[in-house]
Order: C-alpha cells, then sequence, then structure tokens
C-alpha cells in the first residue's frame, strides 16, 4: 500500500493548501475490507481537461460540471453507471398511470442534505415531497443567465410552458408548476401533457436534482461552487482551476446489497490538466487512476488494432467502446455568411471524414456518415439517414452557386475551439485545411477555455464553433432537441442554450412532435430518421464524427465501469489492495 499511503500524505499537505484541513489517521490506514469482497478507504483520483463552469444543478451545460455534481447530488432516479438502466434513487418507487401520464412518486424516507451552514446548527435536515415541488418549480422559473434546467421540463410536465411564460412577464403564481403536485410529505405527483417515454430518463438529467431551499437562501449565485446535495459525497476542498477535492458523506443513505455503508471511498480527487500526454503521464506514475482519451500521438504505441494492450500498458484495464456523442461544428445559422444553405452544404462537402477518422485520430471516432443520432443509440437505425459524404466537386458547385466561385469574395473565417485535450486542434487543423484546399477560403481558428467557449456559443458570439453533444440519455430525441422549434430563439441578446443554431424548420418540427406523440417504437423510430435527414439536408451543422472512446484505469480499480455516454458514480467504486 506504499503508493495509496504516499499519496495520502501527499494530499493532506494539497487540502491544507486549499483550506481543507488535516487527514484523521483513519484516512491514511489504508483499506479496511467489507462484506461481499468489498474495500472501504482510498482516494479516487480522476482528471479533466476542461474546468467546470457551474456546479450549479440548474446551469449545468457542459460534461465536467455535470460528471462531477453526479457525485454531490442526487433526484429522484438516476443511471446505473454500468448499462445506463434507471434506478430508484430519492424515490424508493414509483406508480404510473394507465394512460402513460400520471407519475406518482414515494420518496425514500431518512434521507438528509448535507450538513453545511444553511441548515440551524449546521446539520443536514431531512428531504421530503415539498422539497422536489420547490425545486421544480425554480426548474420552471424564467432566468435565462442563470437557469438551462427549463428544457427538461416545459414540452413534457403540465403547467411547466405556463408557469414559464408568466414568470418570463414578472407574475409568479404561488402554486408553481401546476402539474407537480405534493400529496404529502413522501408522495410527489407529476402530470404529462401526454406519455412521454423517455420521462424517466429526463428526471435523471442534473436539472432535476435536489437542493435545499435554505441553501439558496443563503448561498445565491455562490451556488456555483457551494453545493448542498444528498449525494455520496461533498465538496472537502475547491482550488479554482486546479483541483477538487470530494470527501465521503458519513451520513448517506446508500447501502450495498451486503449491507455496506456507501460510498466505499474516502475521497474522490479531481485534477484539471489540459493536455492528455501529460494526464497519461501522471497516470503511468500512479497519480492518476484512470486516463479518459488516451493522446492520439500515443495511441499505436499503447493498444493494436484489435484493441489489445501492448507492452509496459498490459498492466492496466483497458475500457473500449463506441459512445453516444457526436462531434460537430456549429454554423449560426442566422449569420450572413450562414444564411445561405448551399454554403453551410458546400462545408459538409468539403471534408474528407473517413481520412480525419483513420489519420488524426487514429481509429477513436468514426465517419459522421449518417445524421445527428449517433449508431447504437437505442433501437434507433442510423442508417436510414443519409449523410455527406467527401465530395470536393459538389462542394465547389454549391459555392459556386451561393455567389462565391472558387471562394472569391468569401470573407475570412474564424473557428472557435476549445482546446479538449489537443485533440479538438488537431481535428481543427485537418478540417481547416481541407476548407482552404477544396474551397479556397480562409479560415483562422482561435482558442478559448471550455467554460467561456459554451456561454458564448449560447450567446451567439461565434459564427463558426466546434462542439459536441454527448446523450444525456440513451434516447434519439435528446438528440434531436437541439433543433427543436421551442428552443428557436430569435433575439441574439438571449441565451441558447440547446438550439445554439439559432435554426427553424416547421418541416422539421413536423415530424419531431409527431415523433413524440407517438407510442409504438418502430412508428417513432422512422418518425425520427425524418426529422434527422431534414437536419441533415438543411446542413444545420457540419458533422464530423462519432466518438469512440478509450479509458486506461490502475489495476487496484474496482466497479468503475464505462458506458456509452460517460456517465461517472463514484459511489460504487472500491480498491482492492495491491499485490
Amino acid at each position: 500500500m506504499i503508493k495509496r499511503i504516499g499519496f495520502l500524505l501527499m494530499m493532506i499537505t494539497l487540502l491544507q493548501a486549499c483550506g481543507g484541513g488535516e487527514a484523521t489517521n483513519e484516512e491514511q490506514a489504508g483499506l479496511t475490507p467489507g462484506k461481499g469482497g468489498v474495500y472501504f478507504g482510498g482516494t479516487l483520483k480522476l482528471n479533466e481537461v476542461e474546468y467546470f463552469k457551474t456546479l450549479y444543478p440548474l446551469n449545468i451545460t457542459e460534461v465536467t460540471g455535470h460528471r462531477t455534481i453526479t457525485q454531490i447530488y442526487e433526484g429522484l432516479v438516476g443511471f446505473v453507471q454500468k448499462d445506463l438502466s434507471i434506478e430508484p434513487v430519492l424515490a424508493e418507487s414509483w406508480d404510473i398511470s394507465e394512460d402513460g401520464k400520471t407519475y406518482t412518486f414515494h420518496i425514500r424516507k431518512g434521507v438528509t442534505f448535507h450538513d453545511d451552514p444553511c441548515f440551524p446548527g449546521g446539520k443536514g435536515r431531512a428531504i421530503t415531497a415539498n422539497d422536489f415541488k420547490y425545486c421544480f418549480d425554480r426548474a420552471c422559473y424564467y432566468n435565462p443567465a442563470n437557469n438551462q434546467g427549463y428544457t427538461f421540463a416545459i414540452d413534457v410536465i403540465k403547467g411547466a410552458q405556463e408557469y414559464f411564460d408568466a414568470t418570463k412577464e414578472g407574475n409568479v403564481d404561488p402554486n408553481g408548476v401546476s402539474g407537480v403536485s405534493v400529496i404529502d410529505d413522501y408522495t410527489l405527483q407529476i402530470e404529462l401533457i401526454k406519455p412521454f417515454s423517455a420521462f424517466l430518463s429526463r428526471l435523471a438529467l442534473p436539472w432535476s436534482n435536489l437542493y435545499p431551499k435554505e441553501a439558496v437562501e443563503k448561498y445565491g449565485a455562490e451556488m456555483r461552487t457551494h453545493t448542498v446535495g444528498t449525494g455520496p459525497f461533498t465538496i472537502k476542498a475547491l482550488k479554482e482551476d486546479q483541483v477538487i477535492f470530494l470527501e465521503k458523506n458519513k451520513n448517506y443513505w446508500g447501502k450495498d446489497e451486503f449491507g455496506n455503508q456507501l460510498p466505499y471511498l474516502d475521497l474522490v480527487k479531481i485534477s484539471f490538466i489540459n493536455d492528455n500526454k501529460k494526464q497519461l503521464e501522471q497516470f503511468e506514475k500512479g497519480e492518476l487512476d484512470m486516463v479518459y482519451r488516451i493522446p492520439l500521438e500515443a495511441k499505436d504505441n499503447i493498444v493494436d488494432i484489435d484493441d489489445n494492450l501492448l507492452g509496459k500498458y498490459q498492466q492496466y484495464q483497458l475500457q473500449a467502446r463506441p459512445v453516444l456523442a457526436i462531434q460537430y461544428y456549429g454554423f449560426l445559422n442566422v449569420d450572413p455568411v450562414f444564411k445561405s444553405k448551399e454554403v453551410r452544404q458546400a462545408f459538409c462537402y468539403a471534408i474528407d471524414r473517413e481520412k480525419i477518422c483513420d489519420f488524426t485520430l487514429k481509429g477513436t471516432g468514426f465517419p459522421a456518415n449518417y445524421g445527428i443520432i449517433p449508431p447504437g443509440t437505442g433501437s434507433y437505425d442510423a442508417t436510414r439517414v443519409n449523410g455527406y459524404k467527401f465530395n470536393p466537386e459538389k462542394a465547389q458547385e454549391l459555392m459556386a452557386k451561393a455567389g462565391y466561385k472558387n471562394g472569391e469574395g468569401f470573407p475570412s473565417l474564424t473557428l472557435q475551439i476549445n482546446s479538449g485535450g489537443k485533440r479538438n486542434e488537431s481535428v481543427a487543423e485537418a478540417v481547416e485545411k481541407m476548407l482552404e484546399e477544396n474551397l479556397n477560403i480562409d479560415i483562422e481558428i482561435a482558442r478559448m477555455p471550455f467554460a467561456q467557449h459554451t456561454e458564448a456559443v449560447e450567446s451567439a458570439k461565434f459564427q463558426f464553433w466546434r462542439l459536441g453533444w454527448v446523450a444525456d440519455y440513451p434516447d434519439p430525441e435528446n438528440f434531436l432537441t437541439l433543433f427543436d422549434l421551442n428552443w428557436y430563439q430569435p433575439d441574439l441578446s438571449i441565451k441558447s442554450y440547446k438550439n445554439s443554431f439559432r435554426y427553424k424548420s416547421e418541416e422539421f418540427d413536423q415530424y419531431f412532435k409527431a415523433a413524440l406523440a407517438t407510442t409504438d417504437e418502430e412508428e417513432r423510430n422512422i418518425l425520427y430518421a425524418k426529422a434527422d435527414q431534414v437536419v441533415i439536408d438543411d446542413a444545420v451543422c457540419l458533422p464530423i464524427f462519432y466518438d469512440k472512446d478509450y479509458r486506461l484505469v490502475q489495476p487496484d480499480v474496482k466497479n468503475f465501469y464505462q458506458n456509452a455516454m460517460e456517465y461517472r458514480n463514484a459511489k460504487d467504486v472500491y480498491f482492492v489492495p495491491e499485490n
């Protein structure tokens, strides 16, 4: 146990530097066996290549914040990390009416919020159904500066749109959202506008997480980093742009099948090294327990063509799989340049996705030759959609049709990206070269930290940008909602989280809404494909590739499963003693 004890001693110093206090003797003692072959103790050391924008549930719009608050906050239901199935969390059970429109949740008793100064005596109080009512009402309250939560409820929950519209006009109904009702302290009822098959999955999103009114009243905007939830971990120390330490919630309600108190870990450390090569170096030194996305330049030294580990890397666990994610470049569809569908289509034809995936990504992605919805999303058949294949001649014809023959008169463009651990730069440089060679136009690449990048995209500050979408839940609707007419915002001074393209299509909306109203799964998938084809034909964005993720995990880490959404929950993770 020399490695882990040594790290804990180093961590104590870092915690003191971050104002975290001293570790206990128990924390330095190594691992303690529990029932069923698990072990208690240890620190799970993770890294993110981008710093989070916020840890406030209602304004989560990026993956780093999402993956972090999963350890801190909980909702009625959640995803099982291993297979993304839905599991009961703060609701121990629920009933669904025969018409599929009324959900009655039975709240788990004995669950308390984290201890925090916002409560009398600093002791976290028990949760009730009234807390959920409070949070659902806040999620549907109009506040574009600090609330993206409404997007999970407005088109589904009865009265959500009406409450949102009323608060937008300054009228606050004290009864809140009409479709969310408290039956008693431990029973919550939610009425839907119409049956919606993915409703429980939506409830597993961060925006429906539970937090107390007392924290909102005491901390306000400080909830960006001051978290009060019910989850397995709480923030021990946080140093902006550098590190977060999450410590075990000793009052956590959860237990495993053997009766062991969860979580098993003492601490989770999340660092922010914005370089995949440095991240791998830290992993090889034992200073990280998992590497997410191995460096492209090192891939051929780590795995062979069949994804077998090579050389010194054979000592580690390899996790590799296609994931439900698409990487694309967005066009601001109302921009003077990108108002032209021919220009957008020309860009889509001008890049060689096969070459990017083979040579730039080295097999860590698949060409986005279909639609926006990645292959493997539930029962959906992505091959129904005809995407863009590399065709520079067609691209040049379209540019000429748009009035820019041989690129003449076309303005210089800036492609705005975030670094993304260098992968995004490599792809951007390849795309830049292809657009310049095949369309005879000038492209400049500009870089920005991810939090500021997404903020600017949502605020329509860019005309051409890099972004990706990782599924919030494994359903085609989750990808197509990016183009939903409900989220079309013509006022560029108002943020638009989902439809940041500012795209409007009645044809798309017709297919999409019909799919949402269809209970037959096959018929719904056909309608989704038709909606996806409209997006592709309109070239709303430039699809590049679907992701394949590689993770290296230290050999003593157990229960840290990979899944198709890179959803992470450390409550079930534990270490085994090293040989």
